[in-house]
């Protein structure tokens, strides 16, 4: 076979293009919007970024020529900049979570789910002693509201009503006394 001139062949490549473009516009026609779409997207955060970049470097250069001063006033306190004292610090949050609905998930010495806490040693031990058998059975001073609701289930109103009075005579918390009142109001109409 002999070989076409070179601009017969560059002719015959074009036209057989141009037939096969003519053969996929309606597919690329389809395409063109979101091509064109994705294409500006693309220029507007190019943008953007090269716009931020200058913004940065113009800072750095800002921050080395004019050094920032301390932007902290002297009024303003923070957590860092007082005194490492835990005693102090503790004993009003201690306080605080035994009242109210934090009454729910801390146990009656203040801390939740511990029993050695600095609260607990201070209690006289005549304390203990004449407390109802039901307090040591259930192990009473270290239940939480949630824990004792659960288990009032399986009291009787006797064991209840020594509950209640137990707590009254000790802590006096009021959504423990609550608690026990509502059960032994609910067991007695039954």
């Amino acid at each position: 076979m002999a070989t076409a001139p070179y601009g017969v062949r560059l002719l015959v490549g074009a036209a057989t293009l141009a037939v096969e473009e003519t053969i996929r516009l309606p597919k690329t026609i389809l395409m063109y919007p979101m091509t064109l779409a994705s294409t500006a997207a693309h220029v507007v955060m190019r943008f953007q970024q090269n716009v931020a970049e200058l913004v940065i470097k113009g800072d750095a250069t800002l921050e080395q020529i004019f050094p920032p001063k301390d932007e902290q006033p002297e009024w303003a306190t923070f957590d860092e900049d007082l005194p490492d004292d835990e005693d102090d610090a503790s004993a009003p949050d201690v306080e605080r979570r035994t009242e109210g609905r934090f009454a729910l998930y801390t146990s009656p010495d203040g801390a939740a789910g511990s029993h050695d806490s600095p609260r607990s040693a201070g209690k006289p031990a005549t304390q203990t002693a004449s407390a109802p058998a039901i307090v040591e059975e259930l192990d009473y001073e270290a239940l939480t509201l949630a824990q004792l609701r659960a288990r009032l289930q399986s009291l009787d109103v006797d064991e209840l009503e020594a509950l209640l009075a137990y707590e009254e005579a000790t802590k006096g918390r009021a959504p423990f006394q609550t608690l026990l009142a509502n059960r032994i109001t609910r067991a007695t109409v039954k």
